[in-house]
Order: C-alpha cells, then structure tokens, then sequence
C-alpha cells in the first residue's frame, strides 16, 4: 500500500464532521451530536449529555473575566421555545407559562436565531472545568473559578468554540415595558450564522455567543 494514501483516521473524521456540519445548519444537538462521534475525549474529562453554555467575551479572547454573568440551559432551548407569532396565543392567554413550562419573564427575555422565544438560562455558569466546543474543528476544557474569571486550554479562543448558526440574546424592555416580541419585526428572522441578533423597538439588547457543553472534569 501506498504510504501516502494512508489517511489519519482522526483528521479523516474531522474532515467528514466538518462537511458534515455545514450541511447540518443550524440543527444545534444533531451538529453537536455528530462531531462528538469519531473525536477523542481529552484527558480529565467524562463526556455528558448536551448542554448549551450563553457566554460574554471577546471572541478572540482565551480567557477573560466576567463568567458569573454567563449561564447555561440544561437542555436545548429552542425546541422549548415559542415562536414569535405564537406569543400571544401560547404565552400571553396562558398567563406567561409558555407550553413546555417555563415562566417568560416581560422585562428580561431571550430570542433565538429563528425568531424563537426561549426560556432564559440559570445564571451563573458554576465553577467548574468543562469541556466545550462550537461544532466545528475545536473542543477545548473551559477553566472558571470563583471570582468569575474563565480561560480555554491549548489558546484556543472563544470564536473557536463558538457555535456560530446558534445566535442568542437577551431583551430587557424599557419604554414603560411596552418593548415586547411584538414589537420585533418577523423580516429580521432568521439570522445569518455569526450574525449578530436584531434591535428590537422598546428594547434594549446583549448578544450572548452559544457553546457546546459536552463534557466535565473527572473527579
């Protein structure tokens, strides 16, 4: 055999998770799913079922402060979630418990990508190490401690493990609380993958970066 048509497994698999990916879109748990298959778990970490980290940070950063302002969904928001031309229907007349049982908050709600009401994260992100990954080339253990301050292994940064077709944010009404997913226009919808989330009138807004969590220390 022909030495040079050998293929590295590993970079093959990576290589088909990436076409792969790309394909996928923004199928957030399948794309996660599908480049954990064929990459190795790194050293001091147990693999875990999905969960989606909303962090704050400059993206070329590898590590920073501020990680008590960061939180995580245990399960995959936007299926949970209420699309905006439901509002009315399935969180308004249902005294603001949205149908898979989570209270909406007036004052301080998330929207996703596609224009999707999610429930908001727990705040703070526990410290802890993690293993995180955008879905793409990168996975990397996440280091944050007590007083906030958060820092990725190996200088990867947080673009690296970003998850760009997943795109968040936070919307605190003002305005007398008349800001609401009323007032977001339907034509933003859906954002482009690494876009940045749309104003919404009545409104002010914090994009928050989405991150794979699919793995913890071993203790």
């Amino acid at each position: 055999m022909d030495v040079n048509q050998v293929e590295n497994p590993e970079r093959r698999n990576l290589i088909l998770n990436s076409i792969a990916l790309g394909l996928i879109g923004a199928s957030g748990v399948a794309s996660c799913s599908l480049f954990q298959t064929n990459v190795c778990t790194p050293g001091g970490f147990t693999r875990t079922p999905i969960q989606f980290i909303a962090a704050l940070g400059d993206p070329k950063s590898s590590s920073g402060t501020g990680a008590q302002e960061w939180g995580s969904w245990r399960k995959d928001p936007g299926p949970r979630g209420v699309w905006m031309r439901d509002y009315e229907k399935e969180i308004v007349e249902n005294q603001g418990v949205a149908p898979a049982g989570w209270n909406y908050d007036p004052q301080n709600w998330w929207l996703d990508e596609h224009g999707i009401i999610m429930e908001s994260p727990a705040f703070p992100l526990k410290a802890g190490r993690y293993l995180v990954t955008g879905g793409r080339t990168t996975t990397a253990g996440l280091t944050i401690n007590g007083q906030g301050n958060w820092n990725l292994d190996d200088g990867a940064c947080l673009y690296d493990v970003t998850h760009l077709p997943c795109r968040s944010a936070k919307y605190v009404s003002t305005d007398g609380g008349k800001g609401s997913p009323l007032t977001a226009k339907a034509s933003d919808f859906p954002v482009i993958s690494g876009g940045i989330m749309p104003a919404v009138e009545g409104c002010t807004k914090q994009d928050y970066a989405v991150l794979f969590l699919v793995g913890k220390e071993m203790i």
